[in-house]
């Protein structure tokens, strides 16, 4: 490795380690594009360029040159720079293997490489996976006791947790992120993403108001910003707005987290947020099919480029509910069988929103007492995990099923 690509490696590992995405470290004085080169090794840094860089990291300059050291942990550091420098799914694999095999008595070292595994894990859907690694990922946090790095432990773990259904402890974590961010007076980036889990967590527990509270002031903490959390904040508060029935509100946020967003930011992100329109829309009463299907075709469009598996999975099932609302039963039916069941990455709330189409497909089929069956059970299983926003939903459905058919 040539001292440019050490430097470069060295400098995305340390950023990676504080949360910081590229735009954050790199502040006003230097551009992102330089800071992306820097970082790859296709650029050398100056002198004052190095010393600003380190004063934005909080550390001393030097250790920005530091080599990997002749310890038992020489490989681990290796490995770890290789993969914070790198976009490649192999050299995070081979990380992994390091990890398992050599291990380190660094914590600070340690929590850095499982911080790297995770965001590997979370991007491929490997739900799993992902939570073994955060859960570790919290205890080294906690033992190095600082709080920025618990503050973004718990917060993963949190969104994590809500993405598989454990709403209850996705609620508590995110409430203690949240309160060591306040009391440490940590950054807006670290402050409002425990912000967003927050949020998350306390709708899916059917704690609207509390959670239409703290999404309205997280948007305002990011006010003025035009970034990946500034979309993320406005996404967050339709959601919420959007289960609180305020339809009003949701057409709002997301249009002004779609007209902010760039694509040239964040690409993967400003597809999703179109799939999440899309989605949104079709949980208006009455349903905006047309403005869906908008949104649906320009997520499609990006993802045919950059979506991962889980994405693909993703859009399928807004398909799938698109073609059910416009009364294509067939096809929402075909789209549906698309899918593989046993091999889904989605999350909690979108697996049992796509069992409960399966269900109304059914009852639309003529199988009307299998379809109210699952129908109950689905909605028995969420009030048991006490994701009580979703059991409603899933009753309400149910009640208007009842309805119709009467």
């Amino acid at each position: 490795m040539t001292d440019d690509l050490a430097f470069g490696a060295r400098l995305k590992a340390l950023r990676l380690q504080r949360g910081l995405s590229q735009a954050s470290l790199a502040g006003e004085e230097i551009s992102t594009g330089y800071l992306s080169r820097l970082e790859t090794g296709a650029r050398q840094p100056t002198e004052r360029v190095s010393a600003y860089l380190a004063k934005r990291l909080g550390v001393d300059r030097l250790a920005l040159d530091a080599p990997p050291t002749a310890t038992s942990g020489s490989s681990l550091t290796r490995a770890l720079s290789v993969a914070a420098s790198s976009d490649s799914g192999e050299s995070v694999e081979e990380l992994i293997d390091v990890l398992a095999t050599e291990g380190t008595e660094d914590p600070s070292l340690r929590w850095q490489a499982l911080w790297v595994i995770a965001g590997y894990r979370s991007r491929r859907g490997e739900r799993v996976e992902e939570q073994a690694c955060l859960e570790e990922l919290v205890e080294v946090a906690d033992e190095l006791a600082l709080p920025a790095l618990q503050c973004r432990s718990g917060t993963r773990l949190a969104r994590c947790l809500r993405s598989v259904g454990e709403a209850a402890r996705a609620l508590e974590l995110a409430e203690g992120a949240y309160r060591v961010a306040k009391d440490a007076g940590l950054s807006v980036d670290d402050t409002g993403t425990a912000l967003l889990a927050l949020v998350s967590a306390e709708a899916e527990s059917g704690r609207l108001a509390d959670a239409r509270a703290h999404a309205e002031e997280l948007v305002g903490l990011v006010a003025g910003r035009t970034d990946t959390l500034r979309a993320e904040a406005l996404w967050s508060a339709a959601t919420v707005c959007s289960r609180q029935g305020d339809d009003e509100a949701v057409h709002a946020y997301l249009g002004q987290a779609m007209q902010e967003l760039d694509s040239r930011v964040d690409p993967v992100l400003w597809a999703r947020l179109r799939l999440a329109a899309a989605s949104l829309y079709l949980q208006s009463r009455p349903a905006l099919t047309e403005t869906a299907r908008t949104c649906l075709t320009q997520a499609e469009a990006a993802l045919e480029i950059v979506g991962t598996p889980l994405q693909q999975q993703e859009l399928l099932v807004v398909q799938a509910h698109l073609a059910f609302e416009e009364g294509r039963y067939a096809e929402a039916r075909a789209a549906h069988e698309q899918l593989d069941l046993d091999h889904l990455r989605l999350t909690y709330r979108d697996r049992i929103r796509l069992q409960t189409l399966d269900s109304l497909l059914l009852i639309v089929e003529g199988h009307q007492q299998q379809g109210r069956a699952r129908l109950k059970k689905l909605g028995e299983e969420a009030r048991r995990a006490s994701n009580m926003d979703l059991a409603a939903e899933i009753w309400r459905v149910l009640a208007e099923t009842l309805e119709n058919t009467e």
